[in-house]
């Protein structure tokens, strides 16, 4: 099975309003970059869109390392949330409705087709592959917001 490792960062200006998201994906000494915009988001919307299309680029079934600074979505999946909303009829705890529940659906079915292991980074800090997802991220807002 092939070992791919990915890093991933969205980010949002106004949160909800325009966003953007990117993600590195590393095979071997191959690396991509992958960047995209939505007019109107969230960040956290961003952080999940990021694992999304990354996870898109695979072909076949891998061993997965995900590298992100979302705790939302690094904690759905190690602390058990995903479970425990589906489990719920995709409430939360306090019986509120799921936000992103399309997303999330998209997220684990994705998920489901490979061997993932999450870790969750320090954003802003000295991580290089964190650093160009979210100038990645940060370039597809700069560049809607340049053109108003």
């Amino acid at each position: 099975m092939k070992k791919v490792v990915i890093y991933t960062d969205g980010a949002c200006s106004f949160n909800p309003g325009p966003g953007g998201w990117g993600a590195v994906l590393i095979y071997g000494n191959i690396e991509k970059n992958l960047s995209g915009f939505v007019n109107n988001t969230t960040n956290n919307q961003m952080e999940m869109l990021a694992v999304i299309k990354a996870l898109e680029q695979l072909k076949e079934t891998c061993l997965v390392d995900i590298y992100s600074d979302s705790a939302y979505v690094v904690n759905a999946f190690l602390k058990g949330w995903v479970e425990d909303w589906e489990e719920r009829g995709w409430k939360t705890a306090d019986k509120k409705e799921v936000k992103n529940l399309n997303l999330w659906q998209d997220l684990i079915s994705l998920v489901n087709k490979h061997k993932v292991t999450w870790h969750k980074v320090k954003g802003h800090a000295d991580n290089k592959y964190n650093n160009i997802c979210d100038k990645l991220a940060r370039g597809e807002v700069d560049k809607y917001l340049s053109k108003l």
